[in-house]
């Protein structure tokens, strides 16, 4: 049995989730890591910033306490969007304290990306790839633009856009063969060319700080592929992805092939679990915030 561990991004934040971390000495440890920069944000209060960094203290707490504590054996590491730094902790290549300083810089340039206009993501279900693009590119505007910004699965397109391309999207989307249109609890538009400057920003930022050597297998958003042994690569990506679309869907579906046969997503929720037993329902796919760790292990080793 190998098996992954699935960091969620944002949209998938919950009121409190800090106060609801692991009760064990990872957990602690990684509160201690964190509280310095932690203290100089706001993570109770709906941000960019501050929900990503609140994001990533949680679900590298949670996966510390099933791999320091509890010697959970995960092979692998993949994080949607945001929750790639918590994946690239995992794996090695970042720190705790290094991953927060990026991921700081990474939220606040992306709200300074979408400082002018009104910007937010929708998740576009039943419908997929290809005719989510087709109305895409009908109804993007120089004034109102649209685009692709996940793949989570096959019929599970997320679209990031001014709030009045989307509005036309929701208008248009069931005609076109789509069954709702879900807002995302964001105020930002990523993964597209709006972000081109936060890309730029988390490439630097992360060159001034220090890397360590992967020691996890890395599944990345841009390409949605496997990475071993290649810390730049794995530092590529974390930059470039918020400028292109996370290629979740091919994440998922490679990962049987390359031996996972069990993924655990970290709090907050289960989405990243959820959409990995649509596309595998033969495989384990577990979420510690549905089990609590003591029936999550439990569950891996029976």
């Amino acid at each position: 049995m190998s098996t992954a561990l699935l960091f969620p991004g944002q949209g998938s934040q919950q009121p409190g989730m800090l106060r609801r971390l692991p009760s064990s000495p990872a957990a602690a440890r990684t509160v201690a890591e964190a509280r310095p920069l932690l203290s100089t944000v706001d993570t109770a209060t709906p941000s960019t910033t501050g929900t990503q960094l609140a994001l990533l203290v949680a679900g590298v707490a949670t996966a510390r306490a099933l791999v320091d504590d509890h010697g959970l054996q995960a092979g692998a590491v993949a994080g949607h969007s945001a929750g790639a730094f918590g994946a690239a902790v995992l794996a090695g290549v970042l720190d705790l304290p290094a991953a927060l300083r990026v991921l700081q810089v990474r939220g606040a340039a992306m709200q300074r990306a979408c400082a002018h206009g009104s910007w937010s993501m929708a998740a576009v279900r039943g419908l997929g790839r290809p005719g989510v693009q087709r109305l895409v590119d009908e109804l993007s505007t120089c004034d109102d633009p649209l685009w692709i910004a996940n793949v989570n699965a096959a019929d599970q397109i997320v679209v990031a856009g001014t709030r009045a391309g989307l509005d036309a999207l929701r208008r248009r989307a069931p005609a076109a063969g789509a069954r709702d249109l879900i807002d995302l609890a964001v105020d930002v538009a990523s993964h597209g060319p709006l972000q081109a400057g936060t890309a730029r920003a988390v490439a630097d930022a992360l060159a001034r700080e220090t890397h360590g050597e992967q020691r996890r297998a890395y599944f990345t958003n841009t390409t949605g592929r496997r990475l071993a042994h290649a810390t730049d690569a794995v530092l590529d990506d974390l930059a470039q992805a918020v400028q292109h679309p996370v290629r979740w869907h091919d994440i998922v579906r490679l990962m049987p092939e390359l031996g996972i046969t069990t993924t655990v997503q970290v709090p907050p929720g289960h989405v990243l679990s959820a959409l990995a037993a649509r596309e595998h329902p033969r495989t384990t796919n577990l979420a510690v915030d549905d089990l609590g760790i003591p029936a999550t292990l439990h569950r891996l080793h029976h």
